[in-house]
């Protein structure tokens, strides 16, 4: 019998993933980037569960297909170690801690949002927040526009969103446009990449036959649908699902107004665990219990079916030119839609001299200490909560 590898499949129990996962989930602030970095001190230097190489495999995998990138690589990792219910078992431990928090914030909400208390808290918070998100957007941008002419595509991304094409066309077209720009410089080997581009053109045209036909009435089966959508197209940070919630869900169907969603995102901040539990607040103050289970199993499902797909074919998808060059274009136009909505989300957070300074000073504290973001957020909290009053706003 031959010495397993620290790389074999099937070899962890479904107790120490959940284990693993639900501490995971109930730590991991600070974005998905400082998530995937608990996961690799956990996984790689800790328990030696897989090798670096490998852990890099699975990160590059879940930047080739949509859904959040630090639940993806839950998922995977769980798949890794004891296949489809290592999967599930994973994926939902890392998920599961913050949706339960999110759901005790959004309880609250509904309940007291109204009183001066709770409005000052989210005062002070929703400044923080747009400075997190500009750094967000500084970092993947030094990351993703690796020439010149992908900056062109950024630029111009961020002017048609501007001038109101559809999300899903910005970041559909930008992705063709650079894989086709590339495939007449290079010989394409294989059609590994350009299967996996037909899929996610086919999901894009069809969820965005669906968004243009649904009415503007309520209802969990809509609610679900378009989670479902959001989940199955979004690509790059899970900053991007702001852009596609204000689109929809603010400005065609007018279901919540543009500081129900400012509140949305700060809780997502102020809590642990992926951003996409945003879609379980904004659920909650939608449906109550009900809406908050549609909007969280629509936005998350999708990352279960892909990583469940795509795991085994890991290293051809890594290789194929096509998907890293589409991948390339999409991630530019994500940049461009992350543009866009932090402009037009700073302009109802960003009031008076109070949040322009707060902004301010978090953007500061941001780029030049990186400070964990769940801190900076605790202190617009206090600030918004001891100012507010005092301020008659």
């Amino acid at each position: 019998m031959g010495k397993r590898t620290p790389s074999e499949p099937h070899k962890t129990s479904l107790r120490e993933l959940a284990a693993l996962f639900l501490k995971l989930g109930t730590i991991a602030f600070g974005g998905p980037a400082a998530h995937i970095a608990m996961m690799e001190d956990e996984v790689v230097r800790r328990r030696r569960w897989m090798t670096h190489d490998e852990f890099l495999d699975l990160l590059g995998a879940t930047n080739l297909i949509p859904g959040p990138n630090s639940t993806e690589m839950a998922i995977h990792i769980g798949h890794r170690r004891a296949g489809l219910k290592g999967l599930l078992v994973a994926g939902v431990s890392f998920i599961l801690p913050a949706v339960l928090i999110v759901l005790i914030f959004a309880w609250a909400y509904v309940r007291y949002g109204s009183i001066p208390q709770i409005k000052g808290v989210l005062y002070g918070v929703k400044p923080v927040i747009i400075a997190i998100v500009l750094q967000a957007l500084w970092s993947l941008g030094r990351t993703a526009i690796k020439t010149k002419f992908l900056a062109v595509i950024g630029i111009v991304g961020v002017v048609i969103a501007f001038l109101g094409l559809h999300e899903l066309l910005v970041l559909l077209g930008s992705g063709l446009i650079v894989a086709a720009s590339r495939s007449m410089v290079r010989t394409i080997k294989g059609r590994q990449g350009t299967r996996s581009i037909s899929i996610s053109t086919l999901i894009v045209f069809l969820q965005t036959g669906t968004a243009s036909v649904v009415t503007a009435s309520l209802s969990l089966p809509l609610l679900f649908l378009f989670f479902l959508k959001v989940g199955a197209v979004l690509y790059g940070s899970g900053y991007v699902l702001l852009a596609f919630i204000r689109a929809d869900l603010v400005e065609r169907w007018h279901w919540l107004s543009e500081s129900q969603l400012l509140d949305a995102i700060a809780v997502g901040q102020v809590t642990p665990g992926p951003v996409f539990t945003t879609a379980t607040f904004i659920g909650f103050i939608l449906g109550g219990t009900k809406g908050a289970a549609v909007a969280t199993v629509g936005i998350f499902l999708p990352a279960f079916v892909f990583v469940a797909a795509s795991g085994p074919l890991v290293p051809r998808i890594r290789r194929s030119p096509t998907a890293g060059a589409f991948l390339d274009g999409v991630n530019s136009a994500s940049l461009a839609l992350m543009t866009v909505v932090t402009y037009q989300l700073g302009r109802a957070a960003i009031v008076n001299f109070t949040t322009v300074a707060l902004a301010i000073i978090s953007a500061a504290i941001l780029f030049r200490f990186r400070v964990n973001s769940a801190w900076l957020v605790l202190a617009g909290a206090i600030v918004g909560w001891l100012l507010y009053g005092r301020l008659n706003i």
